[in-house]
């Protein structure tokens, strides 16, 4: 419902943020639309505690949109890795290309032109203008949503149209035409520090007296839950292929998908044999030795159960297809986390 909202929260909110805000984040100094633009594509689906070392070492490579845009994909890959959903990586990359090639790398200041890039919908569109340039532009990103939800009792599921358009409506309506960048940051503030998915701290909240949910006892029911099916289960065999020197075969991932454009550890068919797999494959002739403790890893919609097998290489080899390439094992080209800590693991292997 959003008939009895409240009108008006923006003063409320940002006698709040500037007693108890966020004022030290490093993308806020300097606050350029580059640097608000990287900070907002790590922030989605990852908490602030995890971005920020990653956001420094980032600029630390890639200081400009420039930098960013002439970077191979494999070096920008490397910096994101961990940091998990890969598309990410490639749409601020190809973003980056975009923005050089047709705005000679300045930003556009529309809500518009921005999410005409790759990887850029309304609510960052809107936390790059309002925050960068101190353009009026609504956003709503999960902390956003939620104190929103909350404000007006939105008890529908979310994701649904249902839940969406009242949320972007309202958040219209409580947007000041002044202070839009302490704002914008205020309203994810309150959302990451007291009106919290789970335990909200309403007794400390700015709006608890104009809150809906808090009046009516909602707070802990909304957001509601989204409906998730059961997390379907897969498994992969990965080789650990080494060679006489240490090195470690990985193989490219292909552009899209699960680990898009990482580098990662081949896989074998489960049914395959592992000396006929490896000659075929690779054309390598290798000696098993042995199997390391399986591993699992969750995905968004399905966790994947790892066999890893460590093999070494019988004699020299070279690697003609391009898709496979020898690295010290030390190195990190861009792995996924599993991959990388398969590789950081033990020497040792299982019984078999």
């Amino acid at each position: 419902m959003t008939d009895d909202a409240p009108e008006h929260i923006a003063d409320e909110l940002l006698a709040w943020f500037d007693r108890h805000g966020r004022h030290d984040l490093p993308w806020q100094h300097p606050r350029t639309a580059y640097r608000v633009w990287v900070a907002e594509i790590m922030l989605q689906q990852t908490q602030v505690a995890t971005v920020i070392d990653y956001f420094n070492a980032f600029m630390a490579r890639f200081p400009d949109v420039h930098a960013l845009a002439a970077a191979e994909a494999d070096d920008v890959m490397a910096h994101w890795a961990g940091l998990g959903y890969y598309a990410r990586a490639r749409n601020l990359h190809a973003a980056a290309r975009r923005l050089v090639a047709e705005y000679d790398g300045r930003f556009p200041r529309s809500v518009e032109s921005l999410m005409a890039l790759p990887g850029i919908g309304r609510s960052t569109a809107g936390a790059i203008v309002a925050q960068a340039f101190g353009v009026w532009a609504p956003i709503l990103d999960g902390n956003a949503k939620r104190v929103i939800a909350r404000l007006a009792a939105i008890e529908a599921t979310p994701g649904t149209a249902a839940y969406d358009k009242p949320l972007w409506r309202l958040a219209e309506r409580y947007t000041p035409e002044t202070r839009i960048t302490d704002y914008t940051q205020a309203i994810m503030d309150l959302g990451a520090t007291l009106c919290t998915r789970r335990n909200p701290q309403c007794a400390a909240c700015p709006l608890a007296d104009r809150c809906l949910s808090y009046r009516r006892s909602l707070q802990h029911r909304i957001p509601a839950p989204r409906r998730r099916s059961a997390r379907a289960q897969r498994e992969t065999t990965m080789l650990v292929v080494a060679d006489e020197a240490g090195r470690v075969l990985l193989e490219k991932r292909p552009p899209a998908g699960i680990w898009g454009g990482l580098w990662s550890l081949p896989e074998k068919p489960a049914e395959r044999d592992l000396h006929a797999f490896c000659r075929e494959r690779f054309g390598i002739e290798v000696r098993d030795a042995g199997a390391l403790e399986p591993m699992r890893h969750a995905f968004t919609h399905f966790e994947l159960l790892i066999h890893a097998r460590r093999v070494q290489l019988r004699g020299t080899a070279r690697i003609m297809e391009g898709e496979f390439e020898w690295f010290a094992r030390d190195a990190r080209p861009g792995l996924p986390a599993p991959v990388a800590r398969l590789l950081d693991a033990p020497q040792q292997t299982l019984n078999l």
